[in-house]
């Protein structure tokens, strides 16, 4: 059960007229009041051909008429709206029943609290099957004004009882962290242009990919006026920025005007202070690409930053956070055919990017700097690298739902879970070439009889379902490919299935291929090499020290020191 609270009006009549009239679709049938403060003497048009809209919306208003008249400064704000609509799944409820319901929201609301004479005037029109209005005039029978403070929170307190109590579908409790919805005018606005998103919606898209491409405030706006985004900010008389709003472009009010959004209403994560903070933590010390090495590109290193531990909240926080703008920018740079699952996966990721824990967004500079980079670079078609890298990130999805979980962040985990279902797809389509190339080339049957006993060495607890995986011939390829480049077959799975726990996994072989192509990419070091290094260097800091003569040593220096204060 949904009660949204819309924001207070000042026309009384004009709601009535909505809630009495046809609907915007001709949705609304037989509508009447269920409950009101006091149904004696009240009159309900709906069922009373002799009462009006206007009679009632005197009744309604007379608590704000009387005060208006006794005090200087009228109250205009007085009209307290809020729809209840049930799950389309829920069974039907009588009059009675929503009556019942509408006291328990006021009551929460702080309209008219139980016991209170003196409460809010206030009225539940029904003209649908599955919601009822809530409509109240916000003075008091004594002249003040109600205490709507956190309403909201109290309400949907109310709602998650309400279901429990009549048996219907039970919604996850609200933190105050999920984005606002679309209101009816909007969806109808944008089923008017034909935009497939309310202009929130699509605002909010094009915020969330700009963040990777950014390493500044004043670089964010820039990006987003150069995508063709309408933006008007707000700096203060230094000139500092201090907010910013933005616009859909063709999204105008009656007079023609731009209609703006500000960041925080779009998102609460995309306010510009929080903006700023993610930012900061993550600006470069210097060009992007310029800490590359020709053995690794932006997907392995973002493949390498997502091995991170989620121990403290704060910084996990932050990693979560930072996932999303990763997710995002990997979606950017996706081939064609990858692209639509992972920005689905970005879309639904977002709301698990934020909760009420406050992220420390330093501790997730790594992740940050790989999505920068990752869009700024030109990724060429590494196949096996986008299957390591969105595998990866598979796992790390996973990771941040069980935290969630865990603190008992419902809207959250269940994001994540909605995200991990899009990555998968993902990760065993841009995996399928590659399984088909290294099943095309299988080593001797000799070699494979070898890589089992060390299947069966390494990781015995989960040697059965490795080896009973459709992807086992394309690891065994991976292994024999690894041991040419000097790599020890056995060492390599024992580290890729620590990196991960496989009890999970839906098929441990592809699991561990995209790990041991990702670490097993680079040759092993030639042990030779490194001890001959080792001794060169140990040889040339023992000449260094003889050319500058025998040094005292720190006893020997320490005594003399002593000496010396003995002397003075």
């Amino acid at each position: 059960m949904i009660a949204a609270i819309k924001p207070a009006g000042a026309n009384t009549r004009g709601l009535l007229a909505y809630l009495y009239g046809r609907g915007t679709h001709d949705e609304h049938f037989d509508p009447h009041i269920v409950v009101g403060f006091a149904m004696l003497g009240m009159p309900d048009p709906g069922r009373d051909e002799n009462a009006t809209l206007t009679d009632l919306s005197h009744y309604l208003d007379e608590p704000v008429n009387l005060r208006n008249s006794e005090f200087g400064k009228p109250v205009t704000d007085h009209v307290w709206h809020c729809p209840v609509r049930a799950a389309p799944e829920d069974r039907h409820l009588s009059d009675a029943e929503w009556g019942e319901i509408a006291q328990r929201i006021v009551h929460a609301a702080g309209i008219a609290p139980a016991g209170d004479d003196l409460g809010c005037r206030w009225i539940a029109v029904r003209h649908a099957d599955d919601h009822i209005h809530i409509l109240a005039t916000t003075v008091r029978e004594d002249g003040r004004r109600p205490k709507l403070h956190d309403s909201g929170l109290r309400v949907g307190d109310a709602c998650r009882e309400i279901e429990k109590d009549y048996g219907l579908r039970r919604l996850k409790k609200g933190d105050r962290t999920g984005a606002r919805r679309p209101t009816q005018a909007e969806m109808h606005k944008a089923e008017r242009l034909g935009w497939e998103q309310p202009s929130p919606e699509w605002l909010q898209d094009r915020v969330r990919a700009a963040i990777p491409h950014v390493t500044n405030a004043e670089e964010f706006i820039a990006y987003l006026e150069a995508g063709g985004i309408e933006v008007q900010v707000r700096r203060g008389p230094s000139g500092d920025l201090l907010g910013y709003a933005v616009g859909r472009p063709g999204d105008v009010n009656e007079a023609g005007e731009q209609i703006y959004h500000p960041g925080s209403k779009i998102s609460p994560d995309l306010s510009l202070p929080k903006i700023k903070a993610r930012l900061e933590s993550s600006r470069p010390e210097e060009h992007p690409t310029a800490r590359r090495n020709h053995l690794s590109t932006p997907l392995h290193q973002a493949t390498d930053a997502l091995d991170t531990d989620l121990a403290d909240d704060t910084h996990a926080q932050a990693h979560i956070t930072a996932l999303g703008e990763l997710i995002e920018a990997t979606a950017q740079k996706a081939p064609a055919n990858l692209r639509a699952e992972l920005q689905a996966a970005s879309k639904v990721f977002a709301r698990a990017q934020r909760s009420q824990i406050l992220a420390e967004d330093r501790a997730a500079h790594a992740l940050r700097s790989a999505a920068r980079d990752i869009v700024h670079t030109a990724t060429g078609p590494d196949g096996s690298a986008f299957a390591a890298l969105i595998a990866a990130l598979v796992w790390a999805a996973v990771v941040a739902g069980r935290w969630h979980e865990a603190k008992n962040h419902a809207h959250q985990a269940d994001a994540a879970r909605q995200a991990v279902q899009h990555l998968q797809t993902a990760a065993d389509r841009a995996l399928a070439p590659t399984l088909a190339e290294l099943a095309a080339r299988p080593p001797r049957e000799e070699v494979r009889r070898v890589l089992v006993s060390d299947v069966r060495a390494a990781v015995p607890d989960h040697a059965e379902r490795i080896l009973s995986d459709p992807a086992w011939p394309a690891l065994v390829t991976v292994l024999a490919d690894a041991e040419a480049r000097g790599h020890q077959p056995h060492q390599l799975l024992k580290e890729a299935a620590a990196q991960r726990e496989l009890d999970t996994a839906r098929q441990p072989a592809r699991v561990l291929i995209t790990r041991i192509q990702h670490t097993g990419r680079n040759p092993a070091p030639n042990r030779r090499a490194e001890a001959a290094r080792r001794r060169s260097t140990i040889a040339s800091s023992t000449l260094v020290q003889q050319s500058r003569g025998p040094q005292p040593s720190p006893v020997a220096a320490t005594t003399a020191e002593q000496r010396n204060q003995q002397r003075r």
